[in-house]
């Protein structure tokens, strides 16, 4: 995801997808744990999506 793709949504569209990211993350914690994660790298994409859409909700001015 790339952060030019996030600065045309709104806050309401953001804080959506940051909730959908975070649930993901969890369940990848989970499958890493339990031994049944394969693409390990998703992890780190997940993390750096939710640090790029936290970093543009704090750029937007407050609504």
């Amino acid at each position: 995801m790339k952060a030019e793709q996030l600065l045309g949504k709104s806050a309401d569209e953001l804080k959506d997808e940051l909730l959908g990211l975070r649930k993901e993350a969890f369940n990848l914690r989970f499958q890493r744990a339990s031994g049944q994660l394969e693409n390990t790298a998703r992890i780190r994409q997940v993390r750096r999506d939710i640090a790029r859409i936290k970093t543009v909700l704090k750029q937007q001015p407050a609504s």
